[in-house]
């Protein structure tokens, strides 16, 4: 079993083999659900549900590949 000591702002290193198994790398979240007799740690992954309004209200009307494109770069230049 391999341990971890926590720093005083609360912070863990999760050991590169528990990475590893969780498919985690640099910058991924982590969710921590109860358990029996403590927590469960698992990689929070994100869907594409999760994205909805993320760009503002829906529409209702399809937009093509590039209004898609179009709107991301205008998005990223403000």
């Amino acid at each position: 079993m391999d341990g971890a000591t926590m720093t005083s702002k609360g912070q863990v290193t999760v050991p590169v083999n528990v990475r590893r198994a969780l498919g985690l790398a640099r910058g991924d979240r982590v969710e921590f659900l109860p358990a029996e007799g403590g927590f469960l740690m698992r990689p929070s992954r994100k869907t594409a549900a999760r994205l909805a309004g993320f760009f503002g209200p829906y529409s209702g009307q399809p937009v093509s590949v590039e209004q898609m494109n179009e709107d991301i770069a205008q998005a990223a230049a403000q």
